[in-house]
This record gives structure tokens, sequence and C-alpha cells, in this order.
């Protein structure tokens, strides 16, 4: 993960200790979405997820922008991987929501 290659000034330690807190919090609410009691409550579960997956591939963004990651390939690969965890959530979500109809 970039973020433990990190080193420079306070705006690049605040997004890289951002970025570590939505990227986990995604995980973490998978973990939640994997026990959830009802359809409605995975739904919700899993679009906590994607909010912070949306948030950490802004923070991406911005460091990448900001010349803040310097590895243009390691960027680029976890903007992919971002944007791929985000379709699969879309996908989960919105199947999902068809099931219940």
């Amino acid at each position: 993960m970039a973020c433990g290659k990190l080193e420079g000034d306070y705006a690049l330690q605040h997004l890289s200790k951002q970025l570590i807190r939505s990227t986990t919090s995604a995980a973490l609410n998978y973990g939640e979405a994997q026990s959830a009691e009802s359809s409605r409550d995975f739904q919700h579960k899993m679009k906590l997820c994607l909010k912070e997956l949306r948030e950490s591939l802004v923070n991406l963004k911005i460091q990448k922008g900001a010349g803040l990651i310097v590895d243009n390939e390691e960027i680029e690969n976890l903007l992919k991987e971002n944007n791929e965890l985000i379709a699969i959530f879309v996908s989960s979500i919105r199947t999902s929501k068809n099931k219940n109809k």
C-alpha cells in the first residue's frame, strides 16, 4: 500500500492517514455485510463500503494530482483496483435490490 511509503509535509500525512481510515473502513464494513441480518441490512452495509471506496478514490486522485505519490505505476494500479472494487460493489448492491423486488 502506498501509505506506508509516504513521507512529507502535513498535507501528505493527513491524506495518507485518511486513506488508511477509508480503505480499512471499506474492508471492515464488508465483513459486517457478510453477516448482515437481512437484505436491507446487507445493502446498507454495502453502501457504506461503497461510500468509503469512493472517498478513497478521491483521496488517491488528490494525491496523484498534487504529485504526492511519485510512483506513477503504483498510483495507476491503486486507482484501477479501486475503480474495479467500486464496480463490484455497485453491481452487488444492484443485484441485491433486484432480488428483493
